[in-house]
C-alpha cells in the first residue's frame, strides 16, 4: 500500500524519523499500529461503560468534579 503525503508533510516525518534513527516507513507503521491499537482500546472501553450504564453503575456529576478536585489539589 502506497500513501501519498504532501511534500512538507513527508519531510516532516523524515525529520522525525531521523531524530529517532529509524526509517520514514518504520516511523509511520509504528505511528499507524498505535492508532489502530489505541482505537481498537477506546471502542472497547465505550462498550464498557455503555454495559456498566445499562447495569446501573454511574457515578454522579458531582462525585467526579469531587474526584478531580482532590486529583489537582491533593
Amino acid at each position: 500500500m502506497e500513501i501519498p503525503f504532501a511534500p512538507e508533510f513527508e519531510a516532516k516525518i523524515s525529520q522525525l524519523a531521523a531524530a529517532a534513527g529509524r526509517s520514514a516507513d518504520q516511523l509511520v507503521l509504528e505511528i499507524v499500529q498505535s492508532y489502530i491499537d489505541h482505537d481498537q482500546w477506546f471502542r472497547e472501553q465505550v462498550v464498557e461503560g455503555l454495559e456498566q450504564l445499562d447495569r446501573g453503575k454511574s457515578v454522579s456529576h458531582d462525585d467526579v468534579l469531587a474526584r478531580v478536585e482532590r486529583m489537582f489539589h491533593s
